[in-house]
């Protein structure tokens, strides 16, 4: 079997065990969904979500975070851990936002990824759900999996994203990102994964390395 035709199995077999997938990180507009992918670095979207709510209350667009003090910011987000560097990122992202893109985010990957805080990772997250924009965002389930899956040998992220690009159709890049971060949650584990539960084991290179 092809990698292309694999690809699909894979993801065939995910959307039948876990069903319709979406994001867990809670958001009701662009202006939500960048600052909680920004948030979400090095935490979990439990810990973000658990934040949000004061957060956006307080401050519920570009032009009033653009205008907060830093050190308000950090008092809410505190528990996302590296706080310090996260409120000013918050902070100057809206002040970019507002000043440059007169208060509306950009939908230009060349463009979110200068803004602070925002990676490639994070830009193709913001793309592919905020927009629609057809973008792999490649975090670590993403790269864990695909190598278990045998679908690349790459180990850096721009690299395992243009390895996924080209075996899997663009309409269902963003189900293969929601669908690996829910099964690397789930069974597909950095340690200890659950091989005997998993509905793709019989595709896994890694679990037939065992």
């Amino acid at each position: 079997m092809n990698k292309d035709k694999k690809a699909l199995s894979i993801l065939a077999k995910l959307e039948k065990f876990y069903g319709k997938v979406s994001p867990d990180l809670h958001f009701e507009n662009l202006y939500q969904l960048s600052i909680a992918v920004v948030l979400s670095a090095q935490t979990t979207d439990k810990q973000v979500n658990s934040v949000t709510p004061e957060l956006f209350s307080k401050f519920p667009d570009f032009k009033t975070l653009a205008s907060a003090s830093i050190s308000d910011i950090e008092k809410i987000i505190k528990s996302t851990g590296f706080y310090h560097t996260k409120a000013k990122n918050i902070v100057h992202l809206a002040r970019e936002v507002v000043n440059k893109y007169n208060c509306l985010l950009p939908e230009k990957e060349e463009d979110l990824i200068k803004l602070p805080g925002v990676g490639r990772k994070s830009a193709n997250v913001i793309l592919s759900i905020g927009f629609g924009i057809p973008a792999i965002a490649v975090d670590t389930h993403v790269s864990r999996i695909s190598q278990r899956l045998g679908l690349t040998e790459h180990t850096k992220p721009d690299h395992i994203e243009s390895d996924l690009q080209k075996i899997i159709p663009k309409d269902k890049w963003l189900k293969t990102h929601l669908l690996f971060i829910k099964h690397g949650r789930v069974l597909c584990k950095a340690r200890g994964p659950l091989c005997e539960q998993c509905p793709v084991s019989s595709l896994c290179s890694y679990s037939k390395s065992l």
